[in-house]
């Protein structure tokens, strides 16, 4: 059903330029919304879309000139419009509550019963979901395994032996939680692999990507802390320790026994050598390659990371060497005449 635009900016804690009666039905990019559709601007390089827009409204911040459309105002536009999507877009069960009859639940497992197992999921002996989880399709679960309230798991997950998921956790497809850390010794008869009989913790509001991997923990927990966010493509090693409410993006690789602080943002394809230490708040630009542990509130960047206006500096030494190289060459030709 469409909501005016008094009824959205209530619900945001925004407020209206305009007229607070319009009516909104949907939500669109600036560049392409359309009449009855809400869009936002939080990036400056979006504004040039503001004069043509067709939008029927939209969330802008305080100081951002607007005055041929309604407008909601926020500090934050970018919170307030992932907060319109959630009104209007409404989030609706995958399953009804209840077990489908091609899933394989082996004896002793335990399930709530507002919980959703979809077709061919198995789940193992000694198993627990909690109220209001939801298995898509496809899934397995390990022995042992204890997976909280409210979670979703996405089809093609696996989740292996004595892992523990709290509550309110998300995992999409074809993610593999608890598999074996990459651990072995050397022999006179070649690598001996040194079994991992360890397990993974996640806690409560953590949601990972899909075609993630986050390995058991060769003795003791791989832990992931509350409301931290892992994107698609990610590799979490043996006894990671992840803090609280992190951004780890896209083909970040994270070596064994590293422990990362709260709050710290790993950009794509960061690659982090093990048993360091990433202090609370320090953030790692795309690319970098970690090799020293990095201190509380650093933002480091490069390979090897360093602080990052050093390696601003570095860069713009290097683009500048050409030139230099010239200028050397015509010393030397000059000497040598």
């Amino acid at each position: 059903m469409p909501l005016t635009l008094r009824e959205i900016a209530d619900a945001v804690g925004g407020t209206v330029e305009g007229n607070a009666d319009t009516e909104i039905t949907g939500a669109a990019a600036i560049q392409t919304a359309d009449k009855g559709e809400i869009s936002f601007i939080a990036n400056k390089r979006y504004l040039k879309y503001l004069p043509t827009t067709q939008a029927a409204a939209v969330v802008l911040s305080p100081d951002t000139e607007c005055s041929h459309i309604p407008v909601i105002r926020h500090p934050n536009p970018y919170l307030a419009f992932a907060q319109v999507v959630d009104l209007l877009y409404p989030e609706t069960p995958l399953l009804t509550p209840g077990v489908d009859p091609n899933a394989v639940i082996e004896e002793s497992a335990t399930i709530a019963p507002s919980a959703a197992i979809g077709p061919l999921c198995h789940i193992c002996s000694g198993a627990s979901i909690g109220k209001g989880t939801q298995l898509v399709s496809s899934v397995f679960i390990g022995r042992n395994v204890s997976i909280g309230e409210n979670c979703l798991i996405y089809p093609g997950v696996r989740i292996m032996d004595n892992c523990k998921i709290a509550g309110n956790v998300i995992i999409h497809s074809s993610t593999v939680i608890g598999s074996d850390g990459f651990g072995f010794a050397q022999s006179e008869g070649g690598l001996k692999k040194i079994k991992q009989i360890g397990w993974v913790e996640i806690e409560d509001e953590v949601e990972i990507g899909s075609n993630t991997s986050v390995d058991r923990g060769a003795l003791g927990p791989t832990r992931i802390g509350r409301g931290t966010k892992i994107d698609n493509l990610v590799q979490i090693a043996h006894n990671v320790e992840i803090g609280r409410n992190c951004i780890i993006v896209s083909q970040v690789g994270i070596s064994g026994s590293t422990k990362i602080g709260d709050g710290v943002v790993l950009a794509g394809q960061v690659g982090i050598v093990g048993h360091l230490e990433i202090g609370d708040g320090a953030q790692v630009g795309a690319q970098s390659g970690v090799a020293k542990s990095v201190p509380a509130g650093k933002t480091v960047f490069g390979s090897p990371a360093r602080d990052i206006m050093v390696t601003k500096r570095i860069d713009a030494a290097l683009t500048r060497l050409p030139d230099l190289f010239k200028r050397v060459k015509k010393i030397e030709q000059k000497l040598s005449e």
